[in-house]
């Protein structure tokens, strides 16, 4: 059996490393992998075309900037993958290189089956993405439990639910088998904020400074609060640079298992909008999430047609978590927020219930990879 891949991060590169493992666990057989890999996908001996970091971009104005490049890639992608001619394609996430690549292949192998997991958000903006991905996706894997429906909605291709790739991660696995997170801080002790400014530098460029000054007043509005800021090694610098003019310092820790440690300590968090939202649901923790976007992406704003950015509100289905954006990312303003959820308060109560909420509705019986390698399989055998 040949299956081709395309990812483009690293998120996708953990999701691809999953499925394979899966598929190999289905078809003990000899398994042909081709297309692109990360180091995850690699390690499970699969070669790729070139390194996927120089896909690894974000926002309409680094898209913009590198297009040539990323078209050039897309043709010479979609070529290796036709000459390949796998008994099927899988494509992951980055939907503005991948679905490129599925469109052609589409064109000159029309009989191979396309998977797309990680569909792209059309619930968040530009919906009609859905209708046209019928043309080439025979069936979509999500990782969010509304999506399904929303592609019904919207017509796009048939979709399943699978679970998120979180599901699987030990730290907050362990996390949520305690209940400590959502049983509320222990009687006495100091409150704790995780601050998490992002993990890109243009995201962290464009919080850093209010969330910093948020700091400050908080710790005058509520006396004893710590805070610690979780981040990746190589953003540390440009943290303790940003940090440098706090008039309140965070304990900067970097790694997997500080930050999953940083959570399972936290009595509330002051987030950018983005995944870090769902990692925070799921651990139990009262956030407010703050954004700005670049020059070239806040001119297209009115492209975003969704009612929210939060993941963990479009899970639920109404505003549990607040959101701060541009103009309203105002640090006295979000001070006073942040005391209110990190004490005894309706708002923290009220959103320590809807994550309870969230996390039943995102529970599986079955791992994501296993459930995913079952979609790709009977998409094969259907098209033998």
């Amino acid at each position: 059996m040949k299956i081709a891949f395309v990812v483009g991060e690293p998120s996708g590169d953990a999701i691809g490393a999953d499925l394979i493992r899966a598929l190999k666990g289905r078809n003990p057989g000899d398994l042909e992998l081709v297309g692109l890999a990360g180091e995850a996908m690699q390690a499970e001996g699969m070669t790729s075309l070139f390194d996927i970091d120089e896909l690894s971009i974000m926002g309409i104005s680094a898209i913009l900037m590198r297009l040539p490049q990323l078209l050039r890639r897309v043709g010479q992608t979609a070529d290796a993958i036709v000459a390949a001619r796998p008994d099927a394609l899988v494509v992951i996430d980055s939907p503005t290189f991948s679905h490129r690549v599925a469109k052609m292949v589409r064109a000159r192998l029309p009989e191979i089956p396309i998977v797309n997991y990680i569909p792209p958000t059309v619930w968040a903006w530009r919906e009609g993405r859905a209708a046209k991905m019928r043309a080439y996706v025979d069936h979509a894997i999500c990782a969010l439990p509304f999506e399904p429906a929303v592609m019904q909605r919207l017509g796009g291709p048939p979709a399943t639910y699978v679970g998120h790739p979180l599901m699987k991660e030990p730290g907050l696995a362990a996390i949520m088998a305690d209940p400590r997170p959502l049983a509320g801080r222990k009687p006495g002790s100091p409150p704790r904020l995780v601050i998490l400014p992002g993990s890109r530098r243009g995201e962290i460029d464009r919080l850093a400074g209010d969330f910093g000054r948020t700091l400050a007043r908080l710790c005058e509005i509520l006396q004893g609060v710590t805070a610690v800021l979780p981040t990746l090694a190589r953003h540390q610098g440009r943290i303790e640079a940003a940090m440098a003019s706090w008039p309140v310092k965070a304990e900067i820790v970097t790694g997997g298992e500080a930050k999953w440690r940083a959570f399972a300590e936290a009595d509330a968090a002051l987030a950018a909008s983005g995944t870090v939202s769902l990692e925070l649901a799921l651990s139990g923790i009262p956030m407010a999430l703050g954004y700005k976007l670049d020059p070239v992406a806040y001119y297209f704003r009115h492209l975003v047609t969704a009612w929210t950015a939060a993941m963990p509100n479009f899970i639920v289905g109404h505003p549990l978590v607040p959101e701060h954006f541009h103009e309203f990312v105002r640090p006295e303003h979000l001070a006073r927020r942040m005391a209110r959820l990190l004490t005894d308060t309706p708002e923290r109560h009220a959103q320590l219930a809807g994550f309870d909420e969230i996390r039943r509705m995102m529970a599986i019986d079955r791992a994501p990879g296993e459930a995913a390698a079952s979609i790709v399989l009977d998409l094969i055998q259907r098209r033998a």
